[in-house]
């Protein structure tokens, strides 16, 4: 188990006391018997290190349903046991957010994670997104382009439906710990897209691709958004 027990984030966290704070609300939030969505990303790992601490305090019996292999890691670290949709339905979630808008519409996806964040979401009531002040915009895709997954053989089909969108850039996400593209855990590729404008509709044309398993773009659910002040 060194291995887990050793395990770290590998990378640094942006504004980490912010997110720090609403961790702790995270936290408070939690009861004995809860089942848990856990997203993926920086902002969840350090929800998850205050939930472990008051479940470790007040000796609670929870569950969490991890969004990709990281979290699921770093659950077994903190003892935190692990279930699936499969076996229990999420009481609520937490995850972070690449952007959001006024309507509560996010880009998510940089973890390449987004159809396992997707799934859990449609599947709780209650859903909190932690964003701080830079992830606060008017118009989705200022900053960040849509990731969407796509099955590999299905590769050219995408792109020439994409390009169907009108979008402006289409690229294939390199990998940065590998020679080659990001392979998902669902064994996919991740194209990375810009749009001139995303309609309320674009979601749901993507979607309707051929090929593409699952969009980054968050439309029309049911959010709660914490904001994580800047320090």
């Amino acid at each position: 188990m060194n291995l887990i027990n050793n395990l770290e984030w590998s990378a640094e966290i942006i504004n980490r006391s912010g997110k720090e704070k609403v961790a702790n609300e995270i936290a408070a939030k939690v009861k004995d018997g809860d089942v848990l969505g856990v997203g993926s990303g920086s902002t969840s790992y350090l929800a998850l290190l205050a939930i472990a601490e008051k479940v470790k305090a007040e000796k609670l019996n929870i569950k969490a349903i991890p969004t990709s292999l990281e979290i699921t890691m770093f659950c077994s670290k903190l003892g935190i046991p692990v279930t699936s949709l499969m076996e229990h339905t999420p009481d609520w979630l937490f995850d972070g957010a690449d952007e959001v808008d006024p309507n509560k519409s996010l880009i998510k996806g940089r973890g390449g994670a987004m159809f396992k964040e997707k799934m859990l979401m449609r599947s709780s009531p209650r859903n909190y997104i932690i964003v701080d002040e830079s992830k606060v915009l008017d118009k989705l895709g200022t900053n960040f382009p849509v990731p969407i997954e796509v099955f590999p053989q299905a590769l050219l089909l995408v792109e020439n439906g994409l390009k169907k969108l009108d979008a402006t850039e289409i690229k294939l996400r390199p990998a940065k710990g590998k020679d080659g593209p990001v392979i998902t855990e669902n064994g996919n590729l991740v194209i990375d897209c810009k749009f001139g404008e995303i309609g309320e509709g674009l979601e749901k044309e993507i979607k309707s691709i051929t090929g593409v398993i699952e969009s980054g773009l968050f439309m029309g659910y049911d959010l709660e958004i914490l904001m994580a002040a800047n320090s």
